[in-house]
C-alpha cells in the first residue's frame, strides 16, 4: 500500500463466533461481507473482509486464535518498514506481541502494544493501490480513531514520535481532562483521552453510518447494546459507543434530521 507512514489502513475483529457477528455488522453498518480466498489464513479458519456501500474493503473478520489476544476490534497502522518500526516502537517502550511476519499477498505485519498495553498492527500491505479503510465522511468507511489510555500526554508523545502524528487542538472535558485531536497528512483522524474510571484502555473505532437513530434501533435489534449515546459531537454529527453480541466494542458515526 501507498499510504504514507502512520496512516490508518485496515481495521479487523477477531472474535469468538464469526457467523454471528457477520449478519450483525452487515445490518448495523450496511457491509457486505465476502470471504477472502489466502492458503495462509486457511489454518486460522478463513478470513472474511468487510466491504462499504461503494465497494471499498473497510475490515476483516476472523475467529479468535487459541491462544491469541482479547476479542474485539484492531486497527492496523501503514508503515514504511514493519521491522524498523517494530524496533523503534519496543525502543521507546512499547511491546511486540507478533513479531513481523510476511503473509503471501497481504503484506508484512506485526502485532505491537504500546508503553500504556493498548495493542494495534503494524503492517506494509502488498497492495500496490492505497488503502481507503479510513475516510472521512464515506459511508461504512472508518471515520474517527479514539484512543482511551491511562496517560494521554504520554500517549501523545509516543504516537507521535512513532507515526508523526500531531496534537491539533483539544476540548475541555472537565475532571477528564482534554478530548485531544489527532492529525496526520494533512487531516484529522481522531483523539486521545484518559480512560473513563472502570473502561479498560484502548482503541474506540468509529465507522460512519446514515441515520444514527435508525442505526441505535439496528444495534438494539440485533441484540447489541449501547454503551453511551447518541452524543452530539462538534460539527453537528451524533456518535453512539456500542458493544456486538460477543462484548466487542465498537461506534458508529451519523447524522440527524
Amino acid at each position: 500500500m501507498t499510504n504514507p507512514h502512520g496512516t490508518p489502513i485496515w481495521y479487523e475483529l477477531m472474535t469468538a463466533d464469526p457467523d454471528v457477528a457477520r449478519p450483525f455488522y452487515e445490518k448495523v453498518v450496511g457491509w457486505s461481507a465476502a470471504p477472502f480466498a489466502n492458503d495462509s489464513l486457511a489454518d486460522s479458519g478463513g478470513y472474511t473482509v468487510f466491504n462499504a456501500p461503494d465497494g471499498q474493503g473497510v475490515a476483516g473478520l476472523m475467529k479468535l486464535p487459541e491462544p491469541g489476544p482479547r476479542p474485539g476490534w484492531y486497527g492496523y497502522i501503514g508503515v514504511d518498514d514493519v521491522d524498523a518500526a517494530a524496533q523503534k516502537l519496543e525502543a521507546a517502550g512499547g511491546s511486540v506481541h507478533m513479531p513481523p511476519t510476511t503473509l503471501e499477498g497481504v503484506g508484512r505485519m506485526a502485532m505491537v502494544a504500546d508503553p500504556q498495553g493498548v495493542s494495534f498492527y503494524l503492517m506494509k500491505g502488498a497492495s500496490p493501490e492505497e488503502s481507503t479503510a479510513f475516510k472521512r465522511m464515506a459511508l461504512g468507511h472508518g471515520e474517527w480513531n479514539e484512543l482511551q489510555t491511562a496517560d494521554d500526554e504520554a500517549a501523545l508523545g509516543f504516537y507521535g514520535e512513532q507515526f508523526g502524528w500531531t496534537k491539533d487542538g483539544a476540548m475541555p472535558m472537565g475532571e477528564m481532562g482534554d478530548y485531544s485531536f489527532l492529525s496526520h497528512d494533512g487531516g484529522v483522524i481522531g483523539a486521545v483521552m484518559k480512560a473513563p474510571p472502570g473502561e479498560t484502555p484502548g482503541w474506540n473505532y468509529f465507522f460512519r453510518v446514515g441515520d444514527i437513530d435508525e442505526a441505535q434501533a439496528r444495534i438494539e435489534g440485533a441484540k447489541g447494546s449501547i454503551r453511551h449515546g447518541p452524543i452530539e459531537v462538534p460539527g453537528g454529527d451524533f456518535v453512539i459507543y456500542a458493544t456486538d453480541p460477543q462484548g466487542a466494542r465498537f461506534g458508529v458515526v451519523g447524522s440527524r434530521g
